[in-house]
């Protein structure tokens, strides 16, 4: 008889709910069983987890109905929503608020949501030193999540609200070196010399399954993570001897970074200087100490750059 619980990750083919998921299956002692929501049951990646053992379910997040089945008996449910689907703010709090009542009518014992930090507590919408966006917003990815944080509370979901950070893995897709006038590798940040809080995607995963091992002494309860805190100049220090090519740091200013004009780019110009300027409130809440006690293969970024050198394309 298998005694182990369901847990129920959505997002499983992206890459927080996808880390999860591996994280769980790859853990042949961790008392859980992983149920693999997605859209798309028959995608390659849906199929890849489905041979690694998982359960694969197609549930849809715009569709309440398909929820509850998708979470019915489980135990544990990872919830992690995707702004940069559509880049809507008000769709993430839509679908969050869907998740919440799903989770919370069916009785899952121990929720993980995916979430940030308001932004606004740090920079007040009248500071005047970045646009609003979407009319309530200064980081819209950030902020709508803080706003939905009490969803869950409402809806009496026994959660932990895991606080995450940047992907390291947004070097290979949205935030890729680019080559400057001279041919040299640049990463062109908004960041000044304050530190970057990032981590790998993989360990986002590790540690999520390490709060469902640890139950209710992480309910309720916000767990902020990161795997280390660097300047970008460092990053690219970090690079340079890890890529075999020189990788440089220019800095801009946040105004130059939301003028590149690519889609969002407003979005991540105001995430970057929120970084910048509120920098030891965001690395302070992430005690690296404490995530490598959750989670004691954390890796620092030149350990992550190690194994992701091939991933770089770098023309």
């Amino acid at each position: 008889m298998d005694n182990r619980r369901i847990i129920t990750v959505f997002g499983a083919t992206g890459q927080q709910g996808g880390a999860v998921a591996r994280a769980a299956l790859g853990d042949k002692d961790s008392g859980f069983v992983v149920r693999a929501v997605t859209r798309r049951p028959d995608s390659d990646r849906a199929r890849e987890l489905e041979g690694l053992g998982a359960e694969v379910v197609r549930a849809d997040m715009d569709d309440e109905a398909s929820l509850g089945p998708a979470l019915e008996g489980a135990y544990g449910a990872f919830l992690v929503t995707n702004f940069w689907e559509d880049m809507s703010a008000a769709h993430e709090k839509d679908q969050a608020q869907k998740l919440a009542r799903a989770a919370g009518h069916v009785g899952v014992q121990h929720a993980i949501w995916s979430t940030l930090e308001d932004t606004r507590e740090c920079i007040p919408l009248d500071d005047g030193r970045m646009p609003i966006l979407q009319g309530t917003y200064n980081v819209p990815h950030f902020d709508a999540k803080a706003e939905a944080d009490h969803f869950f509370t409402d809806a009496g979901v026994p959660t932990t609200f895991l606080r995450t950070t940047f992907y390291w893995e947004n070097l290979l897709s949205m935030f890729v070196p680019q080559r400057g006038e001279d041919g040299t590798l640049e990463l062109a940040y908004p960041m000044g010399d304050s530190r970057l809080s990032g981590i790998a995607v993989a360990d986002i995963g590790e540690t999520a399954l390490a709060l469902f091992k640890g139950g209710t002494d992480f309910i309720p309860a916000t767990i902020s993570i990161a795997g280390e805190h660097l300047t970008v100049a460092d990053m690219a220090a970090a690079m340079t001897d890890t890529l075999g090519e020189p990788v440089r740091y220019r800095p801009l200013t946040p105004d130059a970074f939301r003028a590149l004009g690519f889609p969002g780019a407003d979005e991540a110009g105001n995430m970057f200087q929120y970084y910048a300027d509120c920098e030891h409130a965001f690395t302070t809440a992430r005690d690296l100490d404490a995530v490598r006690a959750l989670h004691p293969g954390l890796q620092d970024f030149r350990t992550w750059l190690t194994a992701h050198r091939d991933q770089f394309h770098l023309s």
